[in-house]
């Protein structure tokens, strides 16, 4: 316990002893181990150290042990800032213990379990002191490589996307994140697995998935996640969700052969059997294709017609975002892609549904503005194969009218609406009925003012319309309405900040007659002098 010579102050080693096998121990750790002057490790309430035990005799005889003992793991606790701040003021005396080791020049190992950095309690001190001593992590081999060893089964292959999930997610989300991966690993299990059981079956992965309990360790045992008994389930447990059991054909990725119709790659989910299908004409009838508006975002906002077509439908597809608006349930396939890929999206949908599939494709707002619906009879015109599909359009609540309806009924009169993007249409065109608009005195709806890329269409569109509108014209600009963020702005056009508008917006830019009261309410008259 003496301080070393030379002022000298310790260093701090976090070193991964594996999941319970001691032989998974890495040479490394074990030589830092038998090194260490003082060897600290977490124990939980009243129980012994599970990494102490995994370290056994590699610890030296006569080293200094610090055993952090947590004051709380689960249930109650009578601290006045509740579990969170019991930890929090565990973790400032764990500092204080190990640090006064440190600055005594005392070299101090702190054993972790699996991985030192992966959901491991030791990271909170890694924060707390790599900034004032000298500080290394060792890696572990974390439990769940342990538990696909122990299955034998590979996790993912090729491209295939992996998922690490905590069991303590809500259980809509997890459902959602689960149907959106090929393989995964779910964490934190004990009481969270009812509802990590109830999430795999939503997200139709309850088949496959591997319950993995002391991965490593003598008693180590696997069983089906759907022949668990819940109240038998242990802290050392996770469950295996292999990417060999995702839904056929959610990636082509696993030696799977191409689909190739008429000279072209089918998209990933439909199947070299169903391809076979459509080239002979024995496909089954082609189901509706719907396309679905899902309003600007709460869930209120939601039709009662969209929610009843969503509730029927084998597959969605959409732009990530929305798609992760509809909630998972078992049976529904998800397929959702990037910002810039409307047709691909819409030709994914339409093959899906001239396989008899039950498909909604889904938009932000409604689906008729700036939306999908237009996308699908494009892809539709482009294909005759196409033709035999019906597509029906659910509408949605528009942006335009949140951000109306929130600022009061600025488009109570006579208005136009105006995309800003000009990756469809060039910028002259843009401008052109800019002067339109602003010349026949509409109230005007901006969508996709400005981007991270496209700073400069915002402000020449501001520049047109000074050109023929007051600068006293009343402006509102309303960003993420009916989301957490929502923020409303009334302003006039000589005074829009053209810097502080992004994707987010949507500008309404009043007519001659549109008001703003003094408490905010801007409204256009019906009437016209």
């Amino acid at each position: 316990m003496n301080a070393r010579p030379g002022g000298r102050r310790g260093s701090f080693r976090v070193v991964g002893i594996g999941p319970g096998d001691p032989e998974l121990i890495t040479l490394k750790a074990a030589r830092l181990i038998g090194e260490a002057d003082v060897v600290a490790f977490h124990a939980g309430v009243r129980k012994q150290s599970h990494a102490r035990r995994i370290a056994g005799d590699l610890v030296p005889a006569g080293v200094v042990e610090e055993e952090l003992r947590y004051p709380v793991t689960t249930g109650s606790t009578d601290h006045p800032g509740g579990y969170v701040g019991a930890l929090a003021d565990f973790y400032d005396e764990c500092e204080d213990r190990v640090g006064a080791h440190l600055a005594a020049g005392r070299d101090v190992v702190l054993l972790a379990e699996g991985d030192p950095l992966f959901y491991g309690s030791s990271m909170y001190l890694v924060d707390r002191l790599r900034d004032r001593f000298d500080t290394e992590v060792v890696p572990g081999v974390p439990a769940f490589t342990a538990a696909t060893a122990f299955l034998s089964q590979p996790l993912v292959r090729q491209s295939d996307v992996l998922t690490v999930l905590a069991g303590t997610l809500p259980g809509p989300e997890l459902a959602r994140r689960l149907a959106d991966t090929d393989g995964a690993i779910i964490m934190k299990l004990g009481r969270t697995f009812p509802a990590v059981r109830s999430a795999l079956e939503q997200a139709g992965r309850l088949d496959g998935a591997r319950y993995v309990e002391r991965a490593s360790m003598p008693e180590e045992r696997w069983l089906p996640v759907a022949d668990v008994d819940p109240a038998t389930v242990p802290y050392f447990s996770l469950v295996v969700v292999p990417g060999d059991t995702a839904p056929a054909g959610r990636h082509a990725t696993r030696m799977r052969e191409s689909s190739v119709v008429r000279g072209r790659i089918l998209p990933d989910a439909v199947s070299a059997a169903s391809s076979q299908k459509i080239r002979t004409g024995t496909t089954k009838d082609s189901a509706e294709l719907a396309v679905v508006g899902l309003g600007p975002g709460p869930e209120g906002w939601l039709t009662a017609e969209a929610r009843e077509v969503l509730a029927e439908v084998d597959h969605v597809v959409g732009y990530a975002p929305y798609v992760a608006r509809v909630p998972q349930r078992a049976g529904l396939q998800r397929h959702a892609s990037g910002n810039t890929v409307e047709l691909d999206r819409a030709r994914l949908a339409l093959d899906l549904a001239l396989r008899g599939e039950r498909v909604a494709v889904v938009s932000g707002g409604d689906a008729g503005v700036f939306g999908m619906a237009t996308a699908v009879f494009e892809a539709r015109a482009g294909d005759e194969r196409y033709g035999a599909v019906p597509v029906r359009v659910v509408p949605g609540v528009s942006a335009i009218q949140a951000v109306a309806a929130r600022a009061g009924a600025p488009i109570g009169g006579d208005f136009a609406v105006l995309s800003l993007s000009d990756r469809l249409k060039p910028w002259p065109v843009v401008e052109r009925r800019l002067r339109a608009i602003a010349e026949a005195d509409l109230v005007l709806g901006i969508y996709n003012p400005a981007s991270r890329s496209r700073r400069d269409q915002v402000v020449a569109a501001q520049k047109v319309l000074l050109e023929h509108r007051s600068p006293d014209t009343v402006v509102v600009v309303g960003r993420d309405v009916g989301r957490a963020e929502e923020s409303l702005t009334v302003t006039t056009l000589g005074g829009l900040d053209a810097d502080s508008i992004d994707m987010k917006c949507l500008l309404l830019v009043g007519a001659s007659a549109t008001r703003a009261e003094p408490d905010g309410v801007v409204w256009t008259p019906r009437w016209v002098r």
